[in-house]
């Protein structure tokens, strides 16, 4: 059985099934409408939004006019009551009687049903008041067509924001795609070619110059340079390149002019898998069963039953007749209408979704909420999450007499001019360190080795393979035991200091993941950093589980293995390669300050690029879901207690003339039902944000 990634609804794997394939995944439909709007979003989309906008048009007259004295005469109210609530019913609500008859199809029970059955018996009963209002006896003359619209209106309102949340995981995957190169320059017979990107063939040898993305997978044969791999490892730090060493397509070239053999194209290469991934990973997951559902596939079937079983034991046992028995039937389908069970959860999420923004952060679904109350295992990228994302110096230790400063003047001076991280975090130390940098000359900027230069009339060299020859002293060792990348620096060829560099951790970071251990949490570092640098980083953070040295695609198999070991996963990341992961987990938590792809892969965004906000997310979610539950509790009482008494359990006693009174006692019941409920949500209003 698979999954419909619309719906939900489970659908049989059968050769005459509903399916499509998109990017190596075969996804397979319930009904059309499903398949349309899977293939055309923007489409579905775009008519929702009508509906809505139509569905809320028509109700807000409706409900003045149901409880308001605006209209005195009572036939004329009613009918421009029915008048307005009719498109509402089969234009705005025909999606019900689609889910429905799907549900009906898969011998299933959903909301779709459970709301097509209430809204339907409330107004068909209001109609038959309406036109013929002597059939239910004189004194049954309540309509509840404000009913029926005001619930179909408002799961509408649901669904539209549901779309919404649905089209921004989609612009995730469209952006990614974007980062490949539309163009490669390929050699021709001696010559450079431009060609379409989809034109490379394996073998191919492509030319990349200094700024510009590599367009395909493959290796190094000729030239030197450094990669920024930031947009699919994660990592800050350029990697140097050179013949023999493998390349990833979207990657920067930097620095020198490289020749790349090509080795993987199309949907071979990494991005095309990590695109692969974030998609399988957002739609063909099974989507989470709201406790909503779980009510309505067993109440769908109790409520029809009880229904048929009071109007016929009314009529053939209790002989009350034909009149009152149908009103048995009617008064129990509209009693289970499930206004206040509509309300329950989107009433405490509107609060609680409001409650995060308030507290800068963004939660994009109520799955997600759900989700996080239930969290027992969060993983951390590091690069950009824990750490600032950007190297800075952190260490200038001098060989022999050397002053810190005049240090970092050479320094500074040298790397004055360069693009690379560590050139830029060496004239920002400067800086910071008062040092006015000054002009250098003869600059060369030798791929993968270093930086030489004259600064003042004096030979400067930076950068360690420059320096093999010089001896070094023994903090080298010390320092790269710490993860620092480790600089030394020469005048006239003679070794004067080693500058050290590391990406340093966030202020508040120790502090939340403490916090996140004390509440019974695993923490686990993933990273695509090296062994010795990540362990480090979790050492001054007090974590204990590192992963290091994995590809965006590994990050994915982790989460996906931490879930089958039965936990439930949250992944807090910032990167495109973490992407994959962030869609993956059962919660994903964006960095605000991360890429737009990560932002729309994840199921929360933390706005102030705070990791505290990671403990404050889960304590609101898990307050959140205390209130959605307390809400359903509220709305089953109240559907259940008043159903016996719809079945006609006071009839014995009052008789069949307590039909009469009994739209009354079901508006007032429904009334305080939904007052209760929004009332509880709007107690989330209270919550605090954890002190850590």
């Amino acid at each position: 059985m698979a999954t419909d990634p619309i719906c939900g609804m489970y659908v049989e794997e059968s050769p005459r099934a509903l399916k499509v394939a998109r990017n190596g995944i075969t996804y397979y439909f319930c009904s059309e409408s499903c398949l349309q709007q899977f293939q055309a979003p923007e489409l579905a989309l775009s008519r929702l939004k009508i509906l809505v906008a139509l569905g809320a048009i028509l109700t807000i007259p409706i409900i003045p006019l149901s409880y308001l004295p605006i209209i005195t005469d009572m036939k004329l109210n009613n009918y421009l009551l029915f008048l307005l609530s009719l498109p509402v019913q089969f234009i705005v609500g025909a999606r019900f009687y689609r889910g429905s008859y799907d549900a009906l199809r898969m011998k299933a029970g959903n909301m779709d049903l459970l709301i097509a059955l209430g809204s339907t018996a409330a107004w068909l009963y209001s109609v038959i008041v309406t036109f013929a209002p002597g059939f239910f006896g004189s004194l049954s003359q309540t309509t509840y067509y404000e009913t029926a619209a005001v619930i179909i209106t408002l799961i509408q309102t649901g669904n539209l924001l549901d779309h919404i949340t649905k089209r921004k995981a989609s612009e995730a995957v469209r952006k990614l795609v974007s980062l490949q190169p539309q163009i490669a320059k390929i050699l021709r017979d001696g010559r450079e070619v431009e060609v379409p990107v989809e034109r490379v063939q394996p073998g191919d040898i492509i030319v990349v110059r200094p700024g510009e993305r590599i367009p395909v997978d493959g290796v190094v044969v000729e030239g030197g340079s450094a990669v920024d791999e930031s947009t699919i490892t994660g990592e800050s730090m350029p990697r140097d390149k050179k013949p023999g060493d493998e390349v990833i397509g979207a990657t920067v070239n930097k620095t020198g002019m490289l020749k790349v053999r090509a080795s993987k194209v199309g949907q071979d290469t990494v991005l095309a898998q990590i695109v692969k991934l974030v998609e399988e990973a957002q739609m063909g997951r099974a989507p989470l069963q709201k406790l909503a559902d779980k009510i309505a596939s067993y109440f769908v079937p109790a409520v029809v039953i009880i229904a048929i079983a009071s109007s016929l034991l009314w009529y053939f046992i209790g002989k009350i007749g034909l009149t009152f028995s149908l009103l048995a039937f009617v008064s129990v389908v509209i009693i289970a209408c499930p206004c206040a069970l509509g309300l329950a959860t989107p009433a405490a999420l509107l609060v609680g979704a409001g409650k995060g923004a308030e507290n800068g952060i963004l939660i994009k679904g109520g799955d997600v909420l759900e989700k996080l109350q239930k969290i027992d295992t969060i993983i951390f990228d590091k690069t950009g999450t824990l750490t600032k994302g950007q190297p800075s110096v952190t260490d200038v230790i001098p060989v022999g007499k050397a002053a810190e400063k005049s240090i970092l003047y050479y320094a500074a001076g040298a790397e004055s001019g360069s693009e690379h991280p560590m050139g830029k975090a060496i004239v920002a130390a400067a800086r910071k360190a008062g040092v006015t940098i000054p002009e250098a000359s003869n600059f060369e900027a030798v791929p993968g080795l270093g930086v030489r230069a004259e600064v003042d009339g004096r030979e400067v060299l930076l950068g360690g393979p420059l320096m093999a020859k010089f001896s070094i002293p023994s903090a080298w060792n010390r320092l790269q035991d710490q993860g620092k990348t480790v600089t030394p620096l020469a005048l006239d060829r003679k070794p004067v200091a080693l500058l050290a560099l590391a990406d340093t951790v966030k202020d508040e970071a120790q502090a939340a993941v403490a916090s996140l251990k004390r509440m019974g949490l695993k923490v686990i570092m993933l990273t695509g950093d090296q062994e010795k640098t990540a362990r480090a980083i979790a050492q001054k953070l007090g974590i204990d589980e590192v992963i290091a040295s994995v590809r965006p695609e590994q990050k994915e198999q982790i989460v996906e293995k931490l879930q089958k070991e039965g936990r439930i996963v949250a992944m807090v990341g910032d990167g495109i390669n973490d992407a994959p992961a962030l869609a993956k987990a059962d919660v994903g938590m964006a960095i605000g300050s991360g890429t737009d792809v990560a932002k729309e892969t994840g199921g929360i965004i933390l706005i102030k690029n705070d990791l505290r906000d990671v403990v404050t997310a889960i304590e609101l979610g898990r307050a959140t879901v205390r209130k959605i539950k307390e809400n359903l509790l509220w709305a089953f009482i109240y559907n259940v207690g008043l159903i016996p008494i719809a079945a006609g359990a006071l009839v014995p006693f009052l008789g069949p003339s307590i039909y009469q009174v009994l739209p009354f006692l079901a508006a007032g019941a429904m009334a305080f039902s939904s007052v209760t409920v929004v009332s509880n949500s709007l107690l989330l209003r209270r919550f605090k944000v954890p002190s850590i």
